[in-house]
């Protein structure tokens, strides 16, 4: 069984986003309730509304004879009922996701949604290429905005030392990853050198880094809902990103040999 920690947001700088919430669950002696999870969406000041109107709530778990992936995203879908396990650090965690990128989460919902029906109607029996990459982004995404071009193609490129080594105050201060999938922020409760996500890029204004955290978070959710609504999503379009590379995300980056680890830090692979 898992173990609750009422202080888990002091374990990694990959959880920051969740920073709001620390009052919430630091007299947490227990783990969360369904019940404690859905006074989150009360609490907020406009509800979390699925694309098809149903207003979101969290509901146990339920395991039937139909398979649960299937279900599980067309109830979201259909009704805003999201299955969650109690006691459970990645469902936690995936609801945490849907109070603080409320829009997106909808956007990446109904794309599941719509590519499981369409499955469906042609009688295709294994998973399309759409909803592969949403389940990846879903599980594993980063959204990296940054407001210098050069920073930019650095990591497009894979130049990971000249990134975050040799352009370390640049990326500090133009640059940030905000962990979107719930699998990582899992992860980020023991971060290790290995971690990686699948990133989807914003280039911003400089100003984006002068706001609030809240309100950075807000812009990403905005900008992601604009991006899934526009875009192919195709798992080949994320970036992979070793997110212990960002300066501070671990203590053993402030060595510039830790950037020499080609097993984490790999170069672009050439395909002739």
């Amino acid at each position: 069984m898992q173990r609750w920690d009422s202080n888990f947001l002091s374990r990694s700088p990959l959880l920051n986003p969740f920073s709001c919430f620390r009052k919430n669950f630091i007299d947490f002696e227990s783990w969360p309730s369904i019940s404690d999870l859905n006074r989150l969406c009360d609490l907020r000041n406009s509800a979390i509304i699925t694309r098809s109107g149903e207003s979101v709530r969290f509901v146990p778990q339920i395991i039937d004879r139909l398979k649960q992936e299937q279900k599980y995203e067309s109830r979201i879908y259909l009704s805003g009922q999201i299955q969650t396990r109690i006691k459970n650090w990645h469902d936690f965690f995936n609801a945490l996701v849907w109070q603080v990128f409320p829009h997106s989460k909808s956007e990446l919902n109904q794309l599941h949604f719509l590519a499981q029906l369409s499955e469906s109607k042609n009688n295709i029996k294994n998973r399309c290429a759409i909803r592969d990459a949403v389940t990846l982004f879903d599980e594993s995404g980063v959204i990296v905005t940054c407001s210098n071009n050069l920073l930019i193609q650095l990591l497009e490129n894979f130049e990971w030392k000249e990134l975050f080594w040799k352009h370390r105050k640049c990326v500090l201060s133009s640059m940030r990853f905000f962990i979107y999938g719930h699998g990582l922020y899992e992860k980020a409760l023991n971060p290790y050198t290995g971690m990686t996500g699948k990133g989807i890029i914003f280039n911003v204004n400089r100003d984006f880094f002068s706001k609030t955290l809240s309100d950075q978070l807000f812009s990403v959710d905005t900008m992601l809902e604009s991006y899934l609504s526009q875009n192919l999503l195709s798992s080949s379009n994320l970036t992979p990103i070793p997110l212990l590379g960002y300066p501070g995300w671990i203590r053993d980056n402030e060595s510039e040999t830790y950037y020499d680890n080609k097993a984490y830090f790999r170069d672009r692979r050439i395909i002739n």
